[in-house]
């Protein structure tokens, strides 16, 4: 994914790039290296964009302001697209099992699971 594209794709995005999604953005990078070099931007940033969606959302703290739920909603819908388009139907369930894993967690009010490494592992997942 070239930066025009990146930046195309973070177009709504801009200011969540700067609050942490870009570092999100390089640390899932060394975690796609066994996909496709063409893919592995786009699932790099599926996989930021659902750890600052689920940052916002609040989930397992207090909850967030509606055009924060926003924002996280947005965040969570590109990337879940993202995942669509580009990953294996084994990442595509093993990030919904952990993005299911944290919301209930917040729902039951128990402690989440850490996501990053959670999600590292989805991006790991073969079946």
């Amino acid at each position: 994914m070239s930066v025009q594209q990146l930046d195309r794709e973070l177009d709504r995005l801009q200011g969540l790039w700067s609050d942490g999604l870009s570092d999100a953005y390089r640390v899932y990078l060394d975690s796609v290296r066994h996909f496709d070099a063409d893919v592995q931007p786009k699932l790099a940033l599926a996989a930021a964009l659902i750890e600052v969606g689920t940052r916002l959302q609040g989930l397992g703290g207090r909850a967030a302001p509606p055009t924060t739920l926003l924002m996280g909603d947005l965040c969570l819908a590109r990337g879940s697209r993202l995942l669509a388009d580009n990953a294996p139907l084994a990442v595509q369930v093993a990030f919904a099992r952990a993005i299911e894993s944290i919301s209930s967690a917040a729902a039951s009010e128990t402690p989440a699971p850490p996501t990053r490494p959670l999600l590292q592992q989805s991006l790991g997942a073969t079946r």
